[in-house]
Formats: structure tokens, C-alpha cells, sequence
């Protein structure tokens, strides 16, 4: 035997019987691994099914409670809706009610008015209701444009009866319209006596206003004010004192007033004078600069005269930066003594001028006497 059919082992029954063994073993092992994995495929599978069968029973009973839920949303909308149509329908026809009871009264009070021969008084004075401190006509006003507009329904739907004319013949409707002309005029003779009546109230009511200021200038001009003080022309006078100050102010108007005097100006003049000392004490308190000492021929020497010593020098500089000083000194009080010259001529003249008035003046009263 060659090496080559040993290495291969071709030719050897042991070898293929070996190597068949061999794939009979594999093809075993890979049916029994087929099997397991169909045997585990079939559980899931049948898992993956309950689940799904479970999952649309959810969802049947998700739809079916959903649904009742809706209903039950549905019904309780329904019934609130409902209350809410009642509640309205009750305060509709009890404000009917009412507004039939004010009609009534009204119509009474009308009637009466014009049974009525003695002359009354024009308006009443209407009283403050107990509960919530309102007078009827301040609830009147503070009622909004929709409850005016449904009130004003209301009262139409029963004021304004509707017109039945069915089957009226010739003769009825003459009748009828002569029922309606004569109602017209009724109503408009009634206007014209309410709008009379309201003209009457608007001017009483304008001549007790001009009363009133009249006795509210009688009083100012008793307590020394000025006739207007407490018609409300002017504006409320200023709190000066804090409110919530314990003492009491007891400062008169004059002592108020003068708070609010100089001001600005007096505390301008402080700073002024203030930062005056300051400019002024800083010159004072200076160093004082001296001319470089020459040690040649000074400057401006004539012919002859005498060399000059170095302590002169420094001397003569300190006494010429004191008469400047003393100079600039007597300049400021020259001026300040001008304009104190210059106010008291102003002051002289204003006298003179005021006491050329005084003399025209009481000339012209005796003029006019």
C-alpha cells in the first residue's frame, strides 16, 4: 500500500464504515434537535395564541366598558344640561313673576297719581335695602347689558299680549282697531305725563343742588373760608403729616406752608458756601512756590548797583505772594460791599415806587368820593 492511499484511507472498509457511523450520528442528533425545536416552536405558538386570544377578550371588554362609560358621560351631560334648562325656566317665571308684580304696582301707583287731585312732591327718596346695603336703583345700575336685555323680554312677553284675529269678521276688526287706536293714545298720554314729571324732578332737583351751595358758601364764610372752600371746587387738601404717625399734628397752616419754603435754594446756597471754605482753605494750606535761585548775573540789574543775597531773594518772593494775597483779598470785600450798595438802592427804589402807588391810589379814592 502506498502513502498516499494510507493518508487518505481510501480503499479502507474500517475507515467508510467509520465515516458513515459518523453521519448516522449527526443526522440523529439533528432530528432529535429538529424535534425539540418543532416541540418548542408548537409551545410557543400555542403560548403566542392564548396570548392573542386573551389580548381581543381585553380589548372586547375595553370597548364594552368604554362604552358604558360614554353612555354614562352621555346621561350625566344630559342631566346636567336638563338642570341647567330648569334652574333657567325657574328664574325666567320668577322673574316673570316679579316683574308682573312691579307692573302691577306701577299700573296702581299710576292710577292713583291720576285719582290723585292735591299736588305732591315730585320724587322719593328710595331707602337703602337691608340685606346687602343696596338701594334698588344701585342694583339697577350694576345689573349687566344681557340681564337688562332678558328683563326687558320678559316684561314685553307679557305686556305685549298677542293679537288673536282669527276669524274676525269686518265689524270685529273695526273694532279692534279702534280698541288698539285708543290704547295708543292712552299709552302716549302716559309718556308725556312721565316725561313732564321727570323734567320737573330734573330742575327741583337742580335748585336744591344751588340751595345747598348756597348754605355750604354761608358756612365757609362764617368759618373765615374762602366762599368756594366746600362746594368741592377746589381740590382735598394735603396730608403733611404721616398717617401713621401716633401724635397729633398740631401745626397751623402756616407752620405747614413754611416747610415747603427755600427748599432747593437754601440747601444750594449751603453747598455753595460749603464747597467756597473748602476751595478756599485748600489755597490757603497751598505750598508755595519759590523762584529758582540764579548764581549768575540777575536778571534786570543795572549798572552799578549791588549784588543781591540769596535770603533777600527768598523774602522778597514771600512778600510779593502776600501783597497779591491781601490784594485779591480787598478786590473780593470791594466787591461784595458793591452789591450790598447795589441791593439796597434796589430795595429803595421798590419802597419809592410802592409809596407812588399808595399816593395814586388813595388820590383816586378821593377822587371818587
Amino acid at each position: 500500500m502506498s502513502d498516499d492511499e494510507e493518508y487518505t484511507g481510501e480503499g479502507d472498509p474500517e475507515f467508510i464504515k467509520r465515516q458513515d457511523q459518523k453521519r448516522s450520528d449527526l443526522d440523529e442528533q439533528l432530528k432529535e434537535y429538529i424535534s425539540e425545536w418543532r416541540k418548542q416552536r408548537a409551545k410557543e405558538e400555542d403560548e403566542l395564541k392564548k396570548l392573542k386570544e386573551k389580548q381581543a377578550k381585553r380589548k372586547i371588554s375595553r370597548a364594552e366598558e368604554e362604552q358604558k362609560m360614554a353612555q354614562r358621560k352621555k346621561e350625566e351631560e344630559e342631566r346636567r344640561v336638563r338642570e341647567a334648562e330648569e334652574k333657567k325656566q325657574r328664574e325666567i317665571e320668577e322673574k316673570r313673576m316679579r316683574l308682573e308684580e312691579a307692573e302691577k304696582k306701577r299700573q296702581a301707583m299710576l292710577q292713583a297719581m291720576k285719582d290723585k287731585d292735591k299736588k305732591g312732591p315730585n320724587f322719593t327718596i328710595a331707602k337703602k335695602e337691608t340685606g346687602l346695603g343696596l338701594s334698588s336703583a344701585a342694583m339697577e345700575r350694576n345689573k349687566t347689558k344681557e340681564q337688562l336685555e332678558e328683563e326687558k323680554k320678559i316684561s314685553l312677553s307679557f305686556r305685549i299680549k298677542p293679537l288673536a284675529i282669527e276669524g274676525f269678521g269686518e265689524q270685529k276688526l273695526r273694532e279692534k282697531a279702534q280698541e288698539l287706536w285708543e290704547l295708543i293714545v292712552k299709552l302716549e298720554t302716559e309718556k308725556y305725563d312721565l316725561e313732564e314729571r321727570q323734567k320737573r324732578q330734573d330742575y327741583d332737583l337742580k335748585e336744591l343742588k344751588e340751595r345747598q351751595k348756597q348754605q355750604l358758601r354761608h358756612k365757609a364764610l362764617k368759618k373765615g373760608l374762602d366762599p368756594e372752600a366746600l362746594t368741592g371746587k377746589y381740590p382735598p387738601k394735603i396730608q403733611v403729616a404721616s398717617k401713621y404717625e401716633r401724635r397729633v399734628d398740631t401745626r397751623s397752616y402756616d407752620d405747614k406752608k413754611k416747610l415747603f419754603e427755600g427748599g432747593y435754594n437754601t440747601v444750594y446756597a449751603e453747598n455753595l458756601e460749603k464747597s467756597w471754605q473748602e476751595k478756599q482753605e485748600r489755597f490757603t494750606q497751598r505750598t508755595k512756590s519759590k523762584l529758582p535761585k540764579w548764581f549768575g548775573e540777575r536778571p534786570g540789574k543795572k549798572a552799578g548797583e549791588p549784588e543781591t543775597p540769596e535770603g533777600e531773594e527768598d523774602a522778597k518772593a514771600d512778600e510779593d505772594i502776600v501783597e497779591d494775597e491781601d490784594e485779591v483779598e480787598e478786590e473780593v470785600v470791594e466787591e461784595e460791599d458793591e452789591e450790598a450798595e447795589e441791593d439796597e438802592e434796589e430795595e429803595e427804589e421798590e419802597e419809592e415806587e410802592e409809596e407812588e402807588e399808595e399816593e395814586e391810589e388813595e388820590e383816586e379814592e378821593e377822587e371818587e368820593e
